[in-house]
């Protein structure tokens, strides 16, 4: 979205995309799960009379608009990507396949991993926290708008506290709602290390793949 109230801004795609090529040359097997808030927000819409389950579809859908405008971008640098979504929509997508994603990933390919988990009242952190479990990834990584874990909204708060290294029980017991509790307790059962970034710091992903203490670590 960048700086934009909705839709897709294409400095800030392109600047997305670069981070990921820089990842992709070190020759490491990726996989990305996209939101698609820029576009549909489910939940929100739900809260404003809108059934849960078609505002949760709804916002699956936008996912998959964010997914193609990722892979469309990423192929013209030269990146094999394959788009799979967890809800059936073959004319644009492949379906979700555990064994083919892995298949992908061990060729080289880039796969983007659209439309949640193909079923309402999950969010887009569960959805990740699934998919790298079935993976079976090092670490997710969640790239956001702001460095880091703070104890508030650093944007309202000033003096709001960072956190380099959480638990994930902190995440629980003191509600730092950087992800809900059903992806924190996946990621915690799978003993799965969670890297919280700021994607719009040039380079942060390389340098988290490449080990450096960047962001908040959970585990």
């Amino acid at each position: 979205m960048g700086p934009r109230s909705f839709g897709i801004d294409h400095p800030t795609l392109s600047a997305i995309c670069q981070q990921i090529q820089e990842v992709k040359e070190l020759k490491v097997e990726l996989g990305l799960v996209v939101g698609g808030g820029n576009i549909f927000r489910g939940l929100s819409e739900a809260g404003r009379s809108k059934d849960r389950v078609t505002a949760d579809q709804m916002g699956m859908l936008a996912t998959v608009i964010n997914s193609l405008a990722l892979m469309d971008e990423l192929e013209k640098m030269g990146i094999y990507t394959r788009v799979m979504s967890a809800i059936k929509i073959d004319q644009v997508a492949e379906p979700y396949i555990r064994r083919r994603a892995v298949r992908h990933m061990e060729k080289g390919r880039l796969v983007i991993f659209a439309a949640g988990t193909g079923n309402p009242y999950f969010t887009t952190d569960t959805a990740a926290s699934l998919r790298a479990m079935e993976v079976d990834a090092d670490v997710m990584i969640k790239a956001t708008n702001v460095d880091g874990v703070y104890s508030d909204d650093p944007k309202k708060v000033p003096d709001a506290v960072f956190y380099s290294n959480l638990k994930y029980m902190d995440i629980l017991t003191r509600e730092l709602r950087v992800m809900d509790s059903t992806a924190i307790s996946l990621l915690k059962d799978n003993n799965i290390p969670v890297r919280v970034i700021g994607l719009g710091t040039p380079g942060n992903l390389r340098r988290v793949v490449l080990g450096e203490n960047v962001g908040t670590l959970i585990s």
